[in-house]
């Protein structure tokens, strides 16, 4: 989908939080007020300027049947409303074209998006089934199952990994090699995070409030610790150190007329939105997924991979970063400059939303240029959202 009138003003994200962790007993709804709330106040952003709401959220959670009038009301926007998305691990990407196409089509000027999840105690459903043994119902763990299985190949989220690691001939000296890169990039942005990042306030029992202010479930990594790691799989060459981990967090922007997006910036750093699109590929092969989805994006923005000068990933495995690389012969250290959702974690929904806040970041840092985001989803599919950030 190609994007004339549309940019990115403001976007941020909360610290994400490995699973169980600090917000594991917030809801993803109350966490996206706190959030959103104090980084739109620490912006100056007229409310009243904002038209609508897209909310992207794939983990239900107590209360979010109404979804965007929910945390468009909590937030103090009584007259907004619009939809809750949910596309995997995709989402990110399809609330950002969700909010552009009512930028691109004149229905709002200015459109707040906005993605939360939280892995963390996710809900087990139980489905009314009379053909059950007695009338026993099917029960579903919305977070695990997932993950374990999915429902149109039986293969797990790692077996995609392992598929596309065993498809390419990838070594597991490759795979460390990445994800060392990774974090040592990760360690070298931290006052990056410290500008993109929106503190989370978590309330507590009499009225205390735990603040969570940075990234937590890191691990310290080396060379020497990666290379001690078994395979999840026998005889695989992914390990615990080379995937992501199940993480909570919320993640947003701001998507205006590309000339109200230069006022409400001051008219410094706008992000232009240039295409976003979406791709599949072969069952249980997740990690392929982000090169049709970027080619695509760049098709449709009249742009090719050397055009770029940034590509952040959405990479539950090193090996996706592995395969866009040598797919496209994008070079691997000018990924991710910031770390990517390998090292700090993966709320599912705001992943995606985070990685492009980054990569506005990066181009900003560098003065403007283009820059690419692409990452995988639910099983053999991906999003990408392809940005230009000029002078003014």
């Amino acid at each position: 989908m190609k994007l004339e009138n549309s940019a990115i003003p403001l976007a941020w994200s909360s610290p994400f939080a490995r699973w169980q962790g600090p917000l594991a007993e917030v809801g993803s709804l109350d966490l996206a007020v706190d959030v959103t709330a104090r980084r739109l106040a620490a912006a100056g952003l007229d409310l009243g300027r904002v038209g609508g709401l897209v909310l992207g959220m794939t983990v239900p959670q107590h209360t979010s049947f109404y979804g965007g009038p929910t945390v468009a009301a909590r937030l103090g926007l009584d007259a907004v409303t619009g939809p809750m998305i949910a596309q995997a691990c995709a989402t990110s990407a399809a609330v950002v074209q969700a909010a552009a196409t009512q930028v691109e089509t004149g229905a709002h000027e200015v459109m707040l998006a906005v993605a939360t999840d939280r892995t963390s105690n996710g809900p087990l459903l139980i489905y009314p089934s009379a053909a059950g043994a007695g009338g026993a119902p099917v029960s579903e763990h919305w977070v695990l199952d997932p993950m374990r299985r999915d429902p149109s190949t039986g293969e797990s989220m790692l077996d995609t990994g392992e598929n596309v690691a065993a498809d390419e001939g990838y070594t597991r000296a490759e795979i460390d090699e990445v994800t060392l890169l990774r974090y040592e990039q990760y360690r070298d942005a931290r006052a990056v995070r410290g500008r993109l990042l929106t503190e989370a306030h978590v309330p507590g029992r009499k009225g205390a409030v735990t603040v969570v202010a940075e990234d937590t479930g890191v691990h310290e990594t080396t060379a020497e610790g990666l290379a001690k790691l078994s395979p999840v799989t026998p005889g695989g060459v992914i390990t615990y150190g080379s995937q992501t981990h199940p993480a909570d967090g919320t993640a947003g922007m701001i998507v205006a007329r590309a000339d109200v997006a230069r006022e409400l910036s001051g008219g410094a750093g706008v992000a232009r939105l240039l295409s976003v699109a979406f791709a599949r590929v072969e069952r249980a092969r997740m990690p392929k997924a982000p090169v049709p989805a970027a080619r695509a994006a760049l098709r449709d923005a009249g742009l090719g991979i050397a055009d770029l000068d940034v590509v952040t990933t959405h990479n539950p495995f090193a090996v996706n970063d592995l395969y866009f690389s040598r797919q496209t012969g994008f070079p691997l250290d000018r990924m991710n400059p910031y770390g990517s959702s390998l090292i700090y974690g993966h709320p599912q929904g705001p992943t995606g939303a985070r990685a492009i806040a980054e990569l506005i970041e990066a181009l900003r840092e560098r003065g403007g240029g283009r820059g690419l985001f692409t990452g995988c989803a639910a099983g053999d599919s991906a999003g990408a959202v392809v940005v230009e950030v000029g002078d003014s």
